[in-house]
């Protein structure tokens, strides 16, 4: 199974270096395009997508979350850090272990 990204320019550059595809998108429609075309691939097993590209199409999200059994779709925080509301990194792990990280 792979991974795909699909973010702003920075956080899909970055996951290039690491050997992952990554799809950039600036628009709605490119967003709601790329995440259909990952989702439909036999070999894609996890699609990271920006937070801030997933408020663009929540309801796409939703529906494949809810209605296939794969891919696992990941949300994380763009260069801007997380959204307002959202927990960071930092807390999702401190939370997960229990343990002051850093």
């Amino acid at each position: 199974m792979k991974f795909y990204c699909i973010a702003d320019e920075d956080t899909a550059r970055g996951f290039r270096l690491a050997g992952v595809t990554a799809h950039v998108v600036a628009t709605a429609e490119q967003a709601r395009s790329a995440v259909e075309e990952a989702a439909s691939r036999p070999d894609c097993g996890i699609i990271i997508i920006a937070e801030k590209v997933a408020v663009w199409i929540r309801p796409q999200i939703e529906v494949i979350r809810l209605e296939r059994d794969r891919p696992l779709i990941v949300e994380i925080p763009g260069p801007e850090g997380p959204l307002s509301g959202r927990k960071s990194l930092r807390e999702f792990v401190q939370e997960a272990v229990g343990v002051s990280v850093g």
